[in-house]
């Protein structure tokens, strides 16, 4: 700048906020220029800045001085708020972002103060300013109870249930002087939060807190600022500064961050309930040395321009495109996306599948492939059935093999080993086939019993299941177990060919040409298969024949097992590992007018699949094998949460034939949807590389292959077939276009990202209508507002009701007032018979080109209806299971006694079922615990969490 231009500057005076005037100082302009560079850069030498730094501090200042000059000019007034405007606006024009957001957050927190002490001067008593604060910077401040009281008053705003009086009073007679500021808002949210039980529209008022702290951290703003000014204002300052700290991606400074900005609706914050914010806060949000830098919907966007980098030059249509569907709930990507899209490192999926073959290096490079993937918290689902058995001639030593339990026990360890990153520890799955000869001990490995060696208590296990054991099973037929080296083409066989092959092998065996073998009734195994599974429960039941015969991609290779979570069913081999991306429709957003709005749905789903598709591309695979996988045949898996939810808008019963309709209903519309918007894609980008010789290029649909089950199997399934979308028009299509993804459907768990939803997990029934729910976040109190809501209008809501909801563990049943319609509408996991599960999950099953995470609940197990659940799904079509959920013997005795000393006695007492002959080991919640415990689920806030989602 001009040596005159400096004169003429100093010569000027300034208006201060108070109408007062001072002396024009550069020198303390240039001061606060330093400390927003100083904020950013902490680790420079203490008094020296770098001469890089140096000049840029002066090349700001000397623009400052400039439109201040301007200004004077053309009779503009010098005040102290026009010099801060210029600074901030400068710095952001020079290209310094992040240094712009350090001084605006400094700017926002003094004014902050400043209207703090200003309504405390003008109100004060002697008694009130006897009380202080400690606020963000370490200063002490007069503490005014009315200030307090515009909070929480701004948050309960248009919830007329919710009272901001009886919250201030409470938190009030908790302060004390030299309280900081920290500890009162942890006080009104922890008011807020203790009043959800009585009235659930708290749960948005201690979101509304927590939101406003948020605001606080990542924007600078304060009560009755502009919030969504302050977030299209500072956008650019907070991708740059993220970017700076190495926690985004610099692709995303690629975007027009003007027209971004402007596409943020900070309103859609008003969407979570209390769960949801503080879950995004504490898992989700990047921080900055402990400190947030985005806001929930600058989240949303970060992810959903992640996932619209390759997009070209529509990348900031695309990402708004991405945004809309997921700022407004309508669809949300699985954790792993939701973490890492638009990071440096964009490990995006969810789940591996690897299959291992018996030998000793392919063994330990499948721990090895297991180790890298679990570092980068993908979950493991891992096929063992090649390993020889226990006994099993070793050629190359001349020894015998000690089977597959002591690999499985190393692969164990190393899930615990290598806990993802320092999160979590591993997650992972092991699948045996059950003809292999080491398939009674595998069934051991999660016993808290016999040699430890021999245990794996950290790694799951399924059965994986032929078609052929369960028709011996329903004939009482013997079954033999073989040594898979002597049998090695049954593991890549299944149907009919499996079942020819399988009896060659018993009449060589018979006959002395199979060595190491052994024959037991199906039965008998069933029954220890069953047993494990409610003592320990594991392994899981999977079924091979269906998951194999109903693949679009059978001609590509086999399945050979499940995921983590029992959904995914991909080919692998040697040089493919399966991978799966994942994300879930929320159900009850598309309901309109007591229907699904299609429009809506169709909509949500074509964004949905173009952003699973884009995860493909934009994905890091930890090895080659994933990436060869991924990108040959392109799976995704769209899923759906808020099944619950929708049935209870619907005003349907769980438990009820309507429900398997809407089951069959809503999935129909999904797939129909999905593989529409994957045909589009096709049309657009082409089809996947193996898509020549899948059931889509012969025009075969998931729903078509109902009935090539039925031939392989050789027995009818009884599931309704009936359609009633234009399915011709898909295959007209499919013929034309070809199809972008090799499978496009599986219905995942969902429990953390239906958290943040604010919906029901996935397809799971309500667990209890009053529970605690304890994870990584804390203790939160989850009441079904849904139950409330119509109790609210029959005028059966209050202190009575709440405790009696409390005295009988969240379950109606044995509540008198409660009328017998709503009684049957607000069934209980455990109080819907798993018959109903099965058949919903049965109509879905139908349309899915994979499957489906299906938890089973029985209240009162016997060996007896767990076989008839089972084999109900098997007869049904399943392609798998996940958990069984039941009740321990002394939690049903504790409801017992409760109820008897109450002098009611218990529907279910009334026609109780024989006793099981399995015995029951499980831990129960103390006897006088308030608020029952929800059961461990999936999430990622569960430290012991195998989640996808």
């Amino acid at each position: 700048m001009m040596k005159g231009n400096l004169e003429s500057a100093s010569t000027l005076t300034v208006k201060k906020r108070d109408g007062r005037e001072t002396a024009f100082d550069e020198e303390r302009i240039r001061s606060a220029i330093e400390k927003a560079f100083r904020s950013e850069y902490p680790h420079m030498e203490d008094d020296i800045l770098s001469a890089q730094i140096e000049q840029d501090i002066q090349a700001v200042l000397q623009s400052v001085l400039v439109r201040v000059l301007q200004g004077v000019s053309e009779g503009v007034d010098v005040s102290v708020e026009r010099i801060q405007d210029a600074v901030e606006e400068e710095l952001m024009r020079h290209g310094h972002f992040a240094v712009a957001r350090h001084f605006i957050l400094y700017r926002s927190d003094r004014m902050k103060a400043r209207t703090l002490r200003e309504e405390i001067a003008e109100e004060e008593t002697p008694s009130d300013a006897a009380m202080h604060y400690i606020d963000e910077h370490g200063e002490k401040c007069a503490l005014k109870p009315d200030i307090l009281k515009k909070e929480v008053e701004s948050c309960c705003e248009g919830l007329t249930n919710c009272s901001s009086d009886d919250i201030c009073e409470e938190v009030i007679t908790m302060l004390y002087d030299g309280v900081t500021v920290q500890e009162m808002n942890k006080a009104l949210l922890f008011a807020a939060r203790a009043r959800i039980e009585r009235e659930p529209d708290y749960t948005y008022v201690a979101a509304r807190l927590l939101l406003h702290s948020v605001y606080r951290e990542a924007l600078g703003t304060h009560l009755g600022e502009d919030v969504a000014h302050a977030h299209e204002h500072s956008f650019h300052s907070y991708i740059q500064h993220g970017v700076n700290v190495g926690r985004l991606t610099p692709k995303l400074l690629e975007f027009d961050m003007t027209k971004i900005a402007a596409a943020l609706k900070p309103e859609r914050d008003e969407l979570f309930q209390y769960l949801g914010i503080q879950t995004l806060y504490d898992r989700y949000l990047l921080h900055d040395e402990g400190r947030r830098i985005e806001t929930p919907q600058y989240f949303w966007m970060s992810v959903d321009m992640g996932l619209s980098i390759q997009e070209g030059a529509q990348k900031e249509e695309r990402a708004i495109e991405f945004y809309n569907v997921l700022s407004k709930l309508l669809f949300v990507s699985s954790t792993p996306t939701l973490f890492n899209a638009g990071t440096l490192h964009a490990q995006l999926s969810s789940c591996y599948l690897l299959t291992v073959d018996d030998d000793l290096e392919d063994i330990f490079k499948l721990v090895a492939d297991d180790a890298r993937l679990s570092k980068w918290a993908g979950g493991l689902g891992n096929d063992w059935t090649n390993v020889r058995a226990t006994g099993s001639h070793i050629k190359g030593t001349n020894g015998t093999s000690q089977g597959i339990i002591p690999f499985l026990k190393v692969a164990n360890d190393t899930a615990v080993a290598v806990n993802q990153g320092g999160k979590r520890k591993g997650a992972m799955c092991g699948y045996l086939e059950t003809w292999h000869l080491d398939i009674e001990d595998f069934l051991d490995l999660r016993k808290n019993t016999g040699d430890e060696r021999r245990r794996t208590h950290d790694m799951n296990t399924a059965n994986w299941i032929p078609d052929l054991f369960m028709k011996r099973v329903a004939t009482e037929g013997q079954w033999t177990l073989f040594d898979p080296s002597e049998v090695p083409d049954l593991h890549d066989l299944y149907g009919k060919a499996f079942d020819v092959r399988y009896e060659e092998y018993e009449k060589m065996a018979a006959e002395g040409e199979i060595k190491l073998f052994k024959q037991i009734p199906a039965v008998d195994l069933w029954r220890k298969m069953i047993s494990r599974l409610f003592e320990t429960g594991h392994p899981w039941m999977t079924f091979k024949d269906p998951s194999n015969i109903r693949s679009p991609q059978d001609h590509a290779g086999v399945v050979h097992s499940s995921n983590l979570c029992t959904e995914i069913l991909l080919n692998t081999s040697a040089d493919e590992t399966a991978v799966c991306n994942l994300g879930s429709v929320n159900l009850v957003r598309h309901i309109k007018d007591g229907q699904i709005n299609q429009e809506l749905l169709k909509s949500t789903i074509a964004t949905a699949m173009r952003m699973l598709d884009n995860v493909i591309d934009i994905n890091y695979y930890p090895t080659k094998e994933a990436q060869n996988s991924n990108m040959r045949h392109r799976p995704v898996g769209l899923g759906m949460m808020g099944f619950q939810d929708a049935l209870y808008v619907l005003n349907i019963n769980y438990a009820s034939q309507e429900a398997v309709d809407f089951a069959d209903t809503a999935m129909e519309q999904i797939a129909y949807f999905a593989i529409s918007a994957s045909i589009d894609l096709a049309a657009e980008r082409g089809a996947y590389e193996s898509y020549e010789g899948s059931k889509w290029s012969k025009g075969i649909l998931p729903i078509d292959t109902v009935s090539v089950l039925e031939e392989e199997r050789g027995e009818h399934i009884s599931v309704d077939k009936s359609s009633t979308m234009d399915w011709d028009s898909i295959r007209t299509r499919l013929k034309e276009h070809g199809i972008r993804n090799s499978n496009t459907m599986a219905i995942a768990p969902t429990a953390t990202i239906a958290n943040i939803s604010g919906v029901s997990q996935s397809i799971e029934p309500t667990y209890k209508h009053l529970f605690s729910k304890s994870n990584l976040s804390g203790d939160f109190t989850c009441v079904n507002t849904y139950l409330i809501d119509d109790l609210k209008e029959r005028g059966l809501w209050d202190a009575e009701m709440l405790d009696d909801l409390k005295y009988f563990d969240g379950v109606l049943t044995e509540i008198e007032r409660i009328p017998d319609d709503l009684r049957e509408k607000y069934r209980t996991s455990f109080e819907i018979e798993p018959g109903w599960l099965i058949e919903c999950a049965s109509r879905r099953q139908k349309w899915i080109d994979m499957g489906q995470s299906l938890n089973l609940y029985m209240a009162e197990p016997s060996g007896k209806k767990l076989h008839d659940m089972y084999m109900l799904a098997w007869e049904r079509g399943l392609k798998t299971t996940y958990y069984l959920r039941s009740l321990g013997a002394t939690q049903v005795e504790k409801s017992t006694q409760d109820i008897n000393r109450r002098g009611l006695q218990p529907r279910w007492m009334k026609s109780k079922s024989a006793s099981s002959n399995i015995s029951v080991e499980r831990a129960d919640a103390p006897a006088d615990k308030p608020v029952t415990d929800a059961p461990k689920a999936c999430s990622i806030l569960d430290p012991d969490c195998e989640a996808c989602q």
